[in-house]
């Protein structure tokens, strides 16, 4: 009896112990929120056996949440690109996306995640406003400055001059990451249930104080084009022709021109 007893008191203090170690890891975030844990958890399972990812330069990653003001700079390959993205990270990304991207039907997801939507092919002030808000008070601001998919793949786009006036105006550091592998299919969501072979190479996060917003985002783009060694595509990621005026008011859609970049200071 007295063994029976003693039997019961130990799984249950184990039930108990598992249970708060649960508890204790769904809240480990920048929401302390358990939905936004079993979210990261899931993505975590994504990442590990749909598209087994594998990280180069983890150690350049911040292991901890509330890692801001940080702004996580990547090229973009796929929809899949941001659950395996934040599925590496212990702090939350808030992600600029174009509302052409956001499924209507999910609209209560994007609100949930904080997803800031951006118009593409206008200045849209307010997404800027709200991005550099974000960043200002401690936050992580994830943007792809492509300003879309690598199309056709593994070919860097012109890096649209947004991304440069947000890290000069922010003052925060950036950290560089190169994805390839994932799954290229179309329409880019569809890569989400895709097997890949995604591969993250993470670099050693960069401050450009002192930098203008136009040479940040030129050895933005210099650096990505020496780190992938793929070649320019200078049409970007729209059919339309590049247009020669660089609009900074606002997270803008024009590129700038890969003939235009030149020899930048080194800021790593």
């Amino acid at each position: 009896m007295v063994l029976t007893v003693l039997t019961i008191i130990i799984l249950l203090a184990l039930v108990l112990g598992l249970l708060a170690w649960g508890s204790a890891a769904l809240l480990a975030n920048d929401r302390a929120d358990p939905m936004a844990g079993l979210l990261v958890g899931i993505m975590k399972l994504y990442a590990r056996l749909m598209q087994r990812v594998r990280v180069e330069g983890r150690e350049h990653i911040p292991d901890y949440p509330h890692a801001g003001p940080l702004i996580v700079v990547s090229n973009h390959t796929a929809g899949a690109d941001v659950p395996i993205l934040q599925s590496l990270c212990r702090f939350e990304i808030r992600w600029i996306m174009s509302r052409s991207m956001q499924i209507e039907s999910l609209q209560w997801f994007w609100e949930w995640a904080n997803v800031i939507g951006v118009d593409l092919g206008s200045r849209d002030t307010a997404a800027m406003r709200e991005a550099m808000r974000h960043v200002s008070a401690g936050g992580v601001l994830g943007i792809f400055p492509e300003g879309g998919l690598e199309r056709p793949p593994r070919q860097i786009m012109p890096f649209q001059p947004g991304v440069g006036l947000l890290v000069k105006k922010t003052g925060a550091r950036v950290l560089p990451i190169l994805i390839d592998g994932t799954p290229q299919v179309e329409p880019a969501w569809a890569s989400l249930w895709r097997f890949g072979r995604a591969r993250v190479r993470a670099f050693p996060m960069i401050d450009y104080a002192g930098y203008s917003a136009t040479e940040i985002v030129q050895d933005l783009q210099r650096r990505y084009e020496e780190w992938s060694g793929w070649p320019v595509n200078p049409r970007g990621p729209k059919p339309e022709p590049i247009a020669q005026r660089v609009q900074c008011d606002g997270i803008s859609t024009t590129s700038v021109p890969a003939s235009d970049l030149r020899a930048t200071r080194d800021a790593a």
